[in-house]
């Protein structure tokens, strides 16, 4: 059975990245489809659909003269750290109690996510939230929104 096109375009990166010790290739658009004998848009289709960041690639892309893409597979490292604040989001809700905020904070800092000066200030940040939840001047679901809003952002930094 032959392969489709953008399975020959599939396998030929992947063939290109396995031969790269630190996990990224450089090719150029153009010089590609050449040599696949297909259109440069079938290789931004299976870029963009094959290469994601769900499926542990970074692709980046300039176009033009010179132009090239790069593509770098993410490290198991990043795809579990990516994980493990993904499954920390989903279990902050609003009835979340405060001591697993804190126990996520320590697990966090235990493995070196995050540093010991943002542990305790999101730590503090999160313990006002719950106490002006307990005064009644937020409800539990603001005060989800905002907990879980400083994870992704410390999802982002670290």
């Amino acid at each position: 059975m032959l392969n489709n096109k953008a399975d020959t375009i599939e396998d030929y990166i992947l063939q290109q990245l396995s031969k790269q010790q630190d996990g990224q290739v450089e090719l150029k658009r153009t010089e590609l489809a050449d040599k696949i004998s297909c259109a440069p848009s079938q290789i931004s289709y299976v870029l963009s659909t094959r290469f994601t960041h769900d499926r542990g690639f970074i692709v980046e892309s300039r176009r033009g003269m010179g132009g090239y893409i790069r593509i770098t597979i993410v490290t198991d490292t990043a795809l579990e750290k990516k994980l493990l604040y993904r499954d920390m989001l989903e279990k902050i809700k609003e009835g979340t109690p405060f001591e697993m905020i804190k126990s996520m904070l320590d697990f966090l800092l235990e493995n070196k996510f995050i540093t010991r000066r943002e542990a305790e200030l999101v730590a503090q940040f999160s313990a006002n939230l719950y106490q002006s939840e307990e005064e009644g001047n937020i409800k539990a679901e603001e005060r989800a929104k905002l907990v879980r809003s400083i994870f992704l952002t410390l999802s982002k930094i670290t």
